[in-house]
């Protein structure tokens, strides 16, 4: 719909002005810094959000794929009586639809020695048909092989800890087990030596530093489990619906059973990421918020130095709507594109964290991830697109919010009174 005037809303005019209101001369040489920091605040803003979800989600995904990788959705553990017939109880629930993998388990503690070095490690026995099923292990070998690990006494270890214990595969390795044998004397130590069959490299620290994986019959000798097993590992094909699974496993199990799902194992560490991110979402959206108030002040102040400029077009047949939309597209366009800016910054940093990362370690010499604090020896970034989609929508709006009351005070602004000053 036209105005009396015959202007259409937002007709050429209007946009010349606006945008020749945002270009930079010495009388408005203040307003126009103003408008520059706010359209830096916005850009830093929304790619600074962007980075940081994008970051905090992949870093979620990344530890819950290496986590859910190398230990089971379900740990199926007995009641009552011991596991001894762990081998139907494991077929059973191998056919549960939707199980991919249900491996029997003997884990114990140890202490793991070299010539060089010595470790605290947490022995899993486990038989050599599931390693190979454990692609986070079978395909991340950096050295020696998995080849008859159930007919040896070869063990496969970390990356981490064999460069702990400077061993490479082929070396001996001792374990030192505090229940062994007992005797009139009391319980003795066990201690053995096995050679290092095979090396991995998960990519989690935590693991790659403390996990040795021995063949099933040798662990359950090594621990006096003789005829039972720890717990089952449980694989399933979709770990997020873990629910549906559990009454399957159970009535599968045929025996009494006492199951916990990854989310109760892991419920703690899971919990303070997704709190951490929350509270990282609402602080860096104060960043967009102080640059929408930026947006207030700079076109407050353009108002109140064009009150002439106002009242002139005012008096030539110019509209309050015209003139508010002026001011609107002013302050809508600093918004606007610095959102857009803002995106791309983020989704260019997001796509190269890992370079960055690197180049700014080599220029300040120094460890800005260290995989021994933050778990993974990679930053990882997986950008969310609905996610990314709600910051871009949220800084448009308050951008766009931050622009209707100066321009509303402008469009009332009263040529006879501003004409009266000038």
């Amino acid at each position: 719909m036209s105005d009396p005037t015959g202007t259409r809303p937002f007709a050429p005019f209007e946009w010349m002005l606006s945008l020749r209101y945002l270009r930079s001369r010495r009388k408005e040489g203040f307003i126009s810094v103003i408008a520059g920091f706010s359209f830096l605040g916005i850009m830093l803003g929304v790619a600074t959000l962007i980075i940081v979800m994008a970051v905090m989600n992949g870093f979620r995904k990344e530890l819950l794929d290496k986590i859910l990788g190398l230990n089971g959705h379900l740990l199926v553990q007995p009641i009552d009586s011991p596991l001894t017939d762990w081998e139907a109880v494991a077929d059973r629930i191998s056919k549960v639809p939707g199980v991919r993998l249900a491996a029997p388990i003997v884990e114990g503690q140890a202490l793991a020695s070299s010539p060089f070095n010595a470790a605290g490690v947490l022995v899993r026995g486990i038989r050599s048909a599931d390693l190979n099923k454990l692609t986070s292990i079978a395909k991340n070998l950096k050295q020696g092989t998995l080849e008859g690990f159930d007919t040896g006494q070869g063990l496969a270890i970390g990356r981490r800890l064999a460069d702990q214990l400077s061993v490479h595969s082929g070396d001996n390795i001792t374990l030192v087990a505090p229940k062994g044998a007992v005797t009139p004397m009391g319980t003795t130590p066990r201690i053995k030596t096995y050679k290092v069959a095979a090396v991995f490299e998960i990519g989690m620290s935590e693991y790659d530093s403390a996990i040795v994986f021995m063949p099933l019959p040798e662990a359950q000798l090594y621990f006096n489990r003789a005829g039972d097993v720890t717990a089952i590992e449980v694989y399933t094909t979709d770990p997020d619906r873990i629910d549906r699974f559990r009454k399957l496993v159970t009535d599968a199990a045929q025996r009494s059973i006492f199951m916990i799902d990854w989310r109760q194992r892991n419920a703690t560490f899971f919990n303070a990421l997704q709190v951490e991110r929350n509270v990282m979402f609402l602080i860096l959206t104060l960043i967009i918020l102080v640059a929408a108030l930026n947006i207030i002040s700079g076109l407050i102040m353009l108002v109140k130095d064009k009150g002439g400029d106002i009242a002139t077009l005012r008096t030539m047949g110019a509209t309050r709507g015209a003139v508010m939309r002026v001011f609107l597209i002013t302050g809508a366009s600093i918004g606007i594109v610095g959102t857009l800016a803002g995106f791309l910054l983020g989704l260019v940093i997001c796509l190269n964290v890992e370079t960055i990362r690197q180049f700014l370690s080599w220029l300040t010499a120094t460890e800005l991830f260290s995989p021994e604090l933050y778990f993974l020896s990679r930053l990882p970034a997986e950008m969310d697109p609905g996610e990314t989609t709600a910051v871009v929508i949220m800084a448009l709006a308050l951008s766009l919010l931050a622009t209707l009351y100066p321009s509303w005070r402008a469009a009332r602004l009263d040529p006879v009174e501003a004409l009266r000053y000038e």
